[in-house]
């Protein structure tokens, strides 16, 4: 058993930093102090968690103080703001925000994918965007049959991507629709989201493609050291509650069998291969949503030829799902954090 680390999660009263305490339990992470922060409105709230009783502080950086190890779950600006003040007191960060993603003396770590980067952290190491996370993992094994130079992507993104309100928005909306009552005005999203879809997640970023359509390219490029690798994204806001969905089309510098790359997705680590159209029910066919939340392996499906590639060989499609809360964001902190012991 590992020595007890001291742990702080900021923002731990938010969907992701809740998670990454139920997280912790799990996987039986050796914790010894926790230190729960949080914004004033949340500070004195008592949350029971492994036989103890733990008191919600504020998050400042006096609160750091003693601490081995940082789960970050708040917004980039609290995490610019309290984030260095951690590692100056002598922590190690997992941040989950977008603040430090893409900085060179950060490593940017999917447990499955680039393990060994976290072995040159400064005091400071960035978890991914969830819908990278959810992507990459299935790609990774792929990539190593055949090299891939190239992503066509549309996801499919859960209202867990805004949060406990995006959830809850959701949630009263269906609600409305089911009782015949009036949608009030959207507040977490652009526009209505339940019966409907959003072609726009984030702000516009490059050449009409937004902040999170290029996360893809650049996060993608970092953490599987592929500064060439060239992304086509396309995301979208659906109404489902937590699972995330994409569906990707890659092209490989070398020719890869289909059957190999069913094997390798079969075998990789943290995949589920769901890919039987014959099969009876449709759960046993492809990855669905439904069955893919409160859970960490990304499913994967519809794994088949690019048929509109020139060179069928270099082509491969499939689908994949996975919990935006855990794999996409908690899980693969706390996986993270697994490698400092």
């Amino acid at each position: 058993m590992a020595e007890p680390k001291n742990v702080a999660i900021l923002g731990a009263t938010g969907a992701v930093g809740t998670q990454m305490l139920e997280c912790l339990a799990e996987r039986d992470f050796p914790v010894g102090d926790l230190h729960l922060l949080a914004s004033p409105r949340s500070v004195g709230k008592v949350v029971e968690w492994q036989g103890r009783k733990v008191e919600v502080e504020l998050a400042a950086p006096e609160a750091f103080e003693g601490v081995d190890i940082v789960l970050g779950a708040a917004g980039d600006d609290v995490a610019k703001e309290l984030l260095p003040e951690a590692v100056r007191r002598g922590a190690t960060v997992v941040d989950n925000s977008h603040a430090f993603r893409l900085d060179a003396d950060v490593p940017l770590v999917v447990p499955e994918i680039n393990p060994e980067d976290v072995a040159w952290n400064h005091g400071l190491i960035a978890n991914p965007n969830c819908a990278t996370i959810i992507g990459l993992v299935p790609t990774w094994p792929l990539h190593k049959l055949g090299h891939v130079t190239r992503m066509v992507v549309s996801t499919y993104q859960a209202a867990s991507g805004a949060g406990v309100p995006g959830m809850t928005e959701l949630e009263e909306q269906l609600g409305a629709l089911g009782r015949g009552e009036e949608i009030g005005v959207p507040k977490a999203f652009a526009d209505q989201l339940a019966n409907n879809l959003i072609p726009q997640i984030g702000s516009e970023k490059f050449a009409g493609y937004t902040s999170e359509e290029m996360k893809m390219q650049n996060e993608g490029r970092k953490i599987m050291h592929l500064p060439e690798l060239r992304v086509n994204c396309t995301c979208v806001r659906v109404p489902v509650l937590r699972s995330h969905s994409e569906s990707i089309t890659l092209e490989f510098a070398e020719p890869v069998e289909l059957d190999a790359a069913r094997e390798a997705l079969a075998c990789a680590p943290g995949v589920k291969l769901v890919d039987d159209l014959a099969a009876e029910k449709a759960c046993d066919r492809f990855p669905m949503p439904f069955y893919t939340s409160d859970q960490d392996l990304v499913w994967v499906g519809r794994v088949r030829r690019d048929i509109s590639n020139p060179d069928e060989a270099r082509g491969i499609t499939f689908w994949c799902c996975g919990d935006q809360i855990r794999k996409g964001a908690a899980t693969n902190a706390v996986q993270i954090a697994e490698l400092l012991l």
